[in-house]
């Protein structure tokens, strides 16, 4: 069988996929449910990439997992720009066929979550949201007890001779790790003199930054499309994404700042 673009890109079974419960249905539905298949896509890579740079950590490979790095922070700048597109939504479109949405919310996104472990924001309460069993239950559950980027990192480390003591790397992965002023030692040190790393510790700050910039964005934009009202699904919409904000996931590479 010849192997052509639509063939190999599944492209007639990925245009089935945008199928609009609106009656008429409503122009701007269409936008909607493209946006939010993107992300789940972009999600999609985002794991794939991450669980990359976790094996890539375990091997020592310094160069790959900056280049992965730089990689995630080009996706996430692409996540981003595309509230400006979801911006162009305004209440009033949303309105024409937000009541179709009915219990389905983005807090159900199950990638989102995935990722949210992975990067350390543990949080068993947020398996209540499927299933017992299910596979995406069980998906975060498996992520819920796994290291996190951040413990890759520190094993990592412990493999080019940094001293990173015991107790963090045996900890509790099922919880959110604490802030260690031990870590943050080793981190200046290998600032003043681990180039290499250091660049990767710098490429881990911008992972962090643009996580912050995109929940910052993207609690603007629920708050420019409904205001105050409660969220689809039932949550609390922007009151909710705003606890969000300036919360870190790497808090010990922010700690040091001050200590140059």
């Amino acid at each position: 069988m010849t192997i052509t673009y639509s063939s190999y890109l599944k492209v007639d079974e990925l245009l089935q996929c945008q199928i609009p419960l609106s009656d008429g249905p409503e122009h701007d539905e269409m936008l909607f449910i493209i946006i939010h298949q993107s992300y789940e896509l972009w999600f999609k890579q985002l794991l794939h990439e991450l669980d990359y740079l976790v094996v890539l950590f375990d091997e020592g490979e310094r160069n790959r997992a900056l280049h992965t790095l730089k990689r995630v922070g080009a996706i996430y700048r692409t996540l981003i720009q595309q509230v400006d597109i979801l911006e162009t939504l305004t209440p009033l479109e949303f309105m024409s066929f937000r009541d179709r949405l009915s219990t389905a919310s983005g807090f159900q996104s199950f990638q989102f979550r995935e990722l949210e472990f992975l990067y350390g924001a543990k949080d068993p309460k947020k398996l209540d949201n499927y299933e017992a069993g299910s596979e995406h239950y069980l998906r975060l559950q498996k992520r819920l007890q796994a290291p996190t980027l951040w413990d890759a990192f520190l094993n990592f480390l412990t493999k080019e001779g940094h001293p990173v003591p015991e107790s963090e790397l045996k900890r509790d992965f099922s919880k959110i790790a604490e802030p260690s002023p031990a870590v943050q030692k080793i981190l200046i040190d290998i600032y003043r003199n681990d180039p290499l790393i250091s660049e990767i510790c710098e490429a881990l700050v911008d992972i962090d930054t643009l996580l912050q910039q995109w929940r910052y964005r993207h609690v603007k934009m629920v708050e420019r499309t409904i205001g105050s009202k409660v969220g689809t699904g039932g949550s609390n919409g922007a009151a909710y994404l705003r606890t969000t904000l300036f919360k870190p996931v790497f808090p010990d590479l922010w700690a040091i700042r001050s200590e140059f």
